[in-house]
């Protein structure tokens, strides 16, 4: 890695050519980037996701020892639900080793409910939980996960958020559990962003379709930390912002950058029929990440990673928690 003096002189992509050229680009401006950081220093964590199950998680840590990808998070998109218990504590125990977060998804979702408004052309509700049942299923799940060990539930939904945040205030669930928003549900706007961060989320996946006004926009309201694909699913856009990374650290730090893959079909629910297809995308996942580390390397822009084990997202602001 490269000293934080160098950060602030990283090379554009292209710059001395075009240049050279008479196509240099505007200056940046110093107001459009982020003020903020993760608690204990660093503007960047790294996070692979859809990492369904134990093979799956061996074949990243593996693939990840091979190219020296760091790695802080790595999450779960097919629910805890989904998991065994065993299953679970094998995935906790091999994070553990390796000092990384563990985040698994909670509960029914909307698009595998039984309700008709998902499937309509507006995708009405979406992932959120249809009904008193799915938020006591997501609920559930949560108890279940972090008596195993899970450090981290990820959520599709305020309602849900609002709860497990109340759970964790209430020592129901451990105080030190992270909550992190669904990029399904991802905010777009500077405002509900912040609603996110007061409802209890300790980091949230925005689309990646925002642009990087976009991401100062939300900088100047929110220090709650960002996570973003590089790479997003198809599902989610399959867009492609690799060359992108250095400037959307500087704009949107605190930033987890998520190395999804495009191109590739839907995962979840996970199961052995899909086995093949999940542990080559695993595995290519952790090369995406190689690859955008290399990018960040050549353009002397990868200076400032947070320090591996780190995972807390330091003080946010919160809505009063009533008794």
């Amino acid at each position: 890695m490269t000293t934080d003096a160098s950060v602030t002189a990283a090379r554009r992509p292209g710059e001395q050519a075009l240049a050279a050229l008479g196509l240099g680009a505007p200056a940046l401006d110093p107001a459009d980037a982020s003020a903020h950081s993760f608690p204990g220093g660093g503007k960047w964590r790294t996070e692979i996701p859809s990492c369904e199950g134990p093979e799956a998680l061996a074949v990243v840590l593996k693939e990840s020892s091979r190219l020296d990808v760091p790695i802080h998070r790595i999450s779960q998109g097919s629910g805890v639900w989904m998991l065994t218990d065993a299953e679970i504590t094998e995935m906790v125990d091999a994070t553990g080793e390796r000092d990384i977060e563990l985040c698994l998804f909670t509960g029914p979702r909307g698009t595998w409910d039984i309700g008709g408004s998902v499937r309509s052309d507006s995708r009405g509700a979406g992932l959120r939980a249809r009904g008193h049942d799915a938020v006591a299923g997501c609920v559930e799940d949560a108890f279940r996960a972090t008596e195993l060990g899970v450090k981290c539930l990820l959520v599709a939904d305020e309602g849900v958020l609002w709860t497990l945040h109340r759970a964790r205030e209430a020592g129901i669930i451990p105080a030190d559990t992270t909550l992190k928003v669904s990029a399904l549900i991802g905010p777009v706007n500077p405002a509900s962003y912040s609603v996110f961060e007061r409802l209890g989320a300790d980091s949230v996946n925005v689309p990646s379709d925002l642009t990087l006004d976009h991401l100062t926009e939300i900088r100047r309201v929110s220090g709650a930390p960002l996570d973003m694909y590089i790479e997003a699913p198809d599902d989610l856009g399959g867009y492609i912002r690799m060359y992108e990374v250095a400037e959307l650290i500087r704009r949107g730090a605190p930033v987890y950058l998520k190395f999804g893959l495009s191109k590739a079909p839907g995962i979840y629910p996970y199961g052995n029929h899909l086995r093949d297809l999940t542990l080559n995308t695993a595995k290519e996942r952790v090369r995406r990440g190689r690859l955008a580390l290399d990018l960040l390397a050549r353009h002397g822009a990868d200076g400032d990673m947070a320090p591996l084990g780190s995972r807390l997202p330091g003080p946010l602001n919160r809505f009063p928690v009533g008794s």
